[in-house]
């Protein structure tokens, strides 16, 4: 069976949680769970550091504005990441040429994640801090859901995925103007910490 849908659901969930993807395929490999996963996932080293970095942004995406800081660090990491995990399954399984698969992990994962971020922007416009906790958690929870049926029903995981995207990406079409909203506030408030730094520097009288 081709590896295609796992490729492409991994890279969609690349793009909400990488660190998350890693770790679980990593555990399903080395506790015997699945024969797909790669060796170099399964590595004790790398476990760890997935692991210790998952908690981190388990804890940062749940932070007001702290949750768009990390996404904007994580514009790169996540689809590379994506792209890595794409090749590493397609080598492993020699059914698709790994270039097309990183190709494929890749931009899927740099797809959901540019989602992800937008919605984000767009749940930072609510004042109270419960509403991140709430969505951050359904992401932990739908990715670890997502990847564990991928191993057992790849096809239908993908497809899940895939509707999951499309939906992401209406309802960010319709969140634009909470987005726009979000980014004055950010260029204001960079705005005042500029004016407060810059008159801290005037001499006194």
């Amino acid at each position: 069976m081709s590896v295609l849908p796992l490729v492409f659901t991994s890279g969609w969930a690349s793009g909400i949680n990488a660190y998350a993807v890693v770790l679980l395929l990593g555990v399903f490999g080395a506790t015997g769970i699945s024969d797909e996963v790669p060796a170099s996932l399964q590595r004790t080293d790398v476990l760890v550091v997935a692991g210790v970095l998952f908690l981190c942004e388990a804890v940062a995406d749940k932070i007001p504005y702290v949750d768009s800081l990390w996404d904007s660090v994580h514009t790169v990491v996540r689809p590379i990441a994506g792209a890595v995990v794409a090749a590493l399954l397609a080598g492993e399984s020699g059914s698709l040429p790994e270039l097309a698969a990183g190709a494929v992990g890749g931009s899927t994962a740099l797809m959901s994640h540019l989602v992800k971020a937008g919605t984000r922007m767009a749940v930072n416009t609510s004042p109270e801090p419960f509403s991140n906790i709430a969505v951050s958690t359904a992401e932990d929870l739908g990715v670890a859901g997502i990847i564990t049926f991928a191993i057992f029903h790849p096809l239908a995981a993908a497809i899940i995925a895939a509707t999951l995207l499309v939906l992401g990406i209406v309802i960010l079409a319709f969140l634009a103007s909470r987005i726009r909203r979000f980014l004055r506030r950010r260029a204001q408030r960079r705005e005042e910490r500029h004016l407060a730094g810059t008159g801290s520097h005037w001499p006194l009288g």
